[in-house]
């Protein structure tokens, strides 16, 4: 076999490369979808199941979400704490671990509006509205937020966590629900 001339050799390590940063995965936030129509739609969908009023999406409120949501990332590593709102407004916090290959490689999971809310509304079956409390064990306050009968806006933001990939989201709610003694509905 003769070798090839230098003019015709092709170019191997170029198409080493061109396959390397191919294979090389760079996580985004574009894997997270806060879709604002999105994020209503299904808070409202949940509240017509509960026979209540359609909210509209506050940017007011996103801001304050998207606020909160930062610090979670910032300051407590996408630890999950709720903020002290004092009834400035009612909040419900979402957290999504990455996704983990058996290789041992991590992904930001896709989340968007839509899983995050229904994760909140399906605590609907842990709800006992005659005792107007969850079941033993169990929770729904984030479901009672969701379809609080006096509140009209929410607005809600989201952080990941950059070396760890989990992800926080943060909906804040006006006027606040979820007051004791107070039926959702």
């Amino acid at each position: 076999m003769r070798p090839l001339n230098k003019a015709k050799r092709p170019n191997l390590t170029f198409g080493l490369v061109l396959l390397l940063t191919s294979l090389v995965w760079i996580p985004s936030a574009s894997a997270v979808d806060l879709d604002e129509d999105q994020m209503v739609a299904q808070h409202n969908r949940w509240r017509k199941l509960a026979g209540v009023p359609p909210i509209t999406y506050s940017d007011d409120l996103a801001d304050s979400a998207q606020a909160w949501a930062d610090r979670l990332q910032e300051d407590l590593h996408c630890t999950m704490q709720h903020s002290q709102s004092n009834g400035r407004y009612g909040e419900n916090i979402y957290w999504a671990s990455p996704a983990i290959w058996s290789d041992g490689r991590r992904e930001i999971q896709e989340i968007t509006a839509k899983t995050v809310v229904d994760k909140w509304g399906t605590e609907q079956r842990d709800y006992d509205y005659k005792r107007n409390r969850c079941r033993k064990g169990k929770l729904c306050g984030h479901y009672t937020q969701v379809v609080w009968k006096t509140t009209t806006a929410v607005g809600c933001g989201f952080a990941v966590c950059d070396d760890t990939l989990e992800q926080v989201w943060v909906c804040h709610y006006s006027p606040a629900g979820n007051w004791t003694g107070q039926r959702p509905y």
